[in-house]
């Protein structure tokens, strides 16, 4: 039986379900490429253990590179034997920053940036220091940490 007044046709109908259709189905394809091609935020350790052996027997004025996290960290131990911690990333857009032990400096190779030794900008884009992690020697392990981090007591250690 036909209506005499529709408000909608058969051909009208079915290429809106079939629109609706494909739509949903962009939407479910779409999404998982969508969160792939986002950066992904991964929460930031409070600490890191790392050998005292491999950290501490490094000359003057070098640096060696550790893991923080999904970021790179850098260990220095400064000309007058003094120890120090940084995130590796640069402050302006988070590229991996190499220290220069000729210089005493940092640099980001990016967009021109230096540090200083002790972490401070002193040229380029850069807006901020670097960030300071703190350096602890424990027995045979060498804790870096965040400032005013509470470590658990298994890391006593």
């Amino acid at each position: 039986m036909k209506l005499q007044d529709s408000y909608i046709s058969r051909r009208l109908f079915l290429s809106r379900l079939l629109g609706g259709w494909l739509a949903g189905l962009i939407g479910i394809l779409a999404y998982p490429v969508a969160r792939f091609l986002a950066p992904a935020e991964a929460p930031e350790p409070a600490f890191v253990l790392l050998s005292a052996k491999d950290y501490l027997s490094i000359p003057p004025n070098s640096a060696k590179a550790f893991a923080w996290g999904y970021k790179m960290g850098i260990f220095i131990k400064a000309s007058d034997r003094s120890l120090r911690a940084f995130k590796g990333v640069c402050s302006h857009m988070d590229c991996n920053v190499s220290y220069k032990p000729e210089e005493r400096r940092f640099f980001c190779a990016c967009h021109d940036g230096w540090y200083d030794e002790a972490g401070q900008n002193i040229a380029g884009p850069p807006p901020r220091p670097l960030e300071r992690l703190e350096v602890r020697v424990e027995k045979r392990k060498l804790i870096v940490h965040l400032p005013g981090a509470v470590l658990p007591p298994e890391v006593e250690i």
